[in-house]
């Protein structure tokens, strides 16, 4: 089984888990201000862990739930096991299960699998973006008057500050925003063509890094800038890379 193979296996697994227990009364683990837990994050995560280190037990493992596996290994697998989980938990079927492997600091597999709409993007370094097996790309819209953008406002003030400035700064200028829940879907979306694209001030690496080949692969551009402070936090600017984005940051 190929690395990607694998991935989507994983991905597969846990899509199902989630879509079983979809519109259950979920078991909150911890709640914040904008954010929520829920056990069933670990357990889509557990499982994941259990089917990628089974078959590479020396690779290690980087999740929004923790880590596994031999944190040595130049072969890391990053894991958001629901991006969206306040979407989940509220019952919007807009959330997915992203995991990328990076190798020697090189991401070189994205899979995103959204197990409501049953929709499955794929891709390994060299090979071709795939959306349900079929390629893809990037849309060529280049006016913000045909434009569609997802912006993300963050989790604290600085952030919201920053994300509500770019948004009404976007929306005086774009045919629509968006603001969606999931970074991972947000990030296939602008490869499938759908939006063109994704700003936040502040994003884990396990959000968008399977997203980042899929975007570039399907001739998009990902700008990513390490956030002091925070540990594997960074801002994001996506694009189709023909949309002049830079004019609205």
């Amino acid at each position: 089984m190929t690395d990607l193979e694998l991935a989507t296996h994983a991905a597969l697994e846990a899509g199902q888990l989630l879509r079983a227990n979809f519109g259950l009364e979920a078991v909150v683990d911890e709640a914040t201000h904008h954010d929520i837990k829920l056990a069933l994050d670990r357990a889509a995560q557990d499982l994941i862990t259990g089917i990628l280190l089974g078959e590479h037990p020396t690779d290690a493992l980087y999740g929004e739930e923790g880590i596994a596996g031999n944190q040595d290994s130049a072969r890391q697998w990053i894991v958001d096991p629901i991006d969206g989980t306040v979407n989940f938990f509220y019952g919007i079927p807009h959330f997915c299960v992203s995991i990328a492997l990076r190798v020697a600091g090189e991401i070189v597999v994205g899979v995103i699998h959204d197990p409501m709409v049953g929709e499955t993007w794929t891709v390994a370094k060299g090979g071709p973006a795939m959306l349900n097996g079929r390629p893809i790309q990037v849309s060529q819209r280049a006016d913000f008057a045909e434009a569609i953008l997802f912006v993300g406002c963050g989790k604290d003030e600085a952030a919201l500050h920053t994300g509500i400035a770019r948004f009404h700064k976007a929306s005086l200028r774009a045919r629509k925003m968006r603001m969606m829940g999931s970074a991972a879907l947000g990030m296939a979306y602008i490869a499938s063509g759908r939006l063109d694209a994704y700003i936040e001030s502040r994003i884990s690496l396990w959000d968008i890094a399977a997203g980042q080949l899929l975007v570039e692969t399907a001739g998009g551009k990902v700008d990513l800038t390490a956030v002091p402070g925070y540990a594997d936090a960074w801002s994001i600017v996506a694009s189709n890379g023909c949309l002049p984005v830079e004019e609205i940051l």
